[in-house]
């Protein structure tokens, strides 16, 4: 994270505003919500459990049992139940009604 003096950043007047509240302080200022990206994306993390999670889901479909998922994945139990359930419910179509 850079550091920016506030004199070289912002307009007089909201630098005179802003010292209103705060004096020779650091001031975070958060980015946008829109330009953020959500946790695991820039990595590829959140790609890659996901892909995980699906083989997971395709194992259990196959037979393998929750307790031999837990011992190949290093997860719990409770972990894979929760996964299963989770891929599931994405990978049944919605309903339509009318």
């Amino acid at each position: 994270m850079n550091y920016k003096n506030g004199k070289d950043v912002l307009p007089p007047r909201l630098l005179q505003e802003l010292q209103n509240y705060i004096q020779g302080e650091l001031l975070y200022i958060p980015k946008l919500n829109h330009s953020r990206a959500l946790w695991g994306e820039l990595s590829g993390t959140r790609n890659s459990i996901a892909s995980r999670n699906e083989e997971i889901y395709r194992q259990y479909r196959s037979g393998s049992t929750v307790g031999e998922l837990a011992t190949s994945y290093h997860l719990s139990e409770e972990s894979i139940r929760k996964i299963v359930t989770k891929v599931r419910s994405l990978q049944q179509p919605a309903t339509v009604t009318e």
